[in-house]
């Protein structure tokens, strides 16, 4: 499974790791909705074998406990969980 991009304002590369059920997850990609921001996300319970191996391993270097939603920004910047006061500070949103 590619990556799903979300069309919206450039703020630099967000990426989204989620899990299909998870309600921090949806709430989280509820936000950057909100926001009009372009993001990737991928849902890492829908992917198998190696392609799963893969993105935990991505997931696990930012986040080692491996918990959702995992979101990072521009590369450089790791928020675990639903923080969307966090979330909006680091796209460059006025609190």
């Amino acid at each position: 499974m590619d990556w799903v991009h979300v069309e919206g304002e450039d703020r630099g590369e967000v990426k989204l790791f989620a899990l299909s059920t998870c309600g921090w997850c949806r709430k989280t990609k509820e936000l950057l909705d909100e926001l009009k921001v372009a993001y990737d996300y991928k849902y890492v319970d829908m992917l198998m074998g190696a392609d799963r191996d893969q993105v935990m391993g991505e997931v696990k270097t930012w986040n080692p406990a491996c918990s959702f939603p995992t979101i990072v920004i521009k590369n450089q910047v790791c928020i675990v969980g639903f923080k969307p006061d966090q979330i909006k500070a680091e796209l460059g949103y006025g609190q």
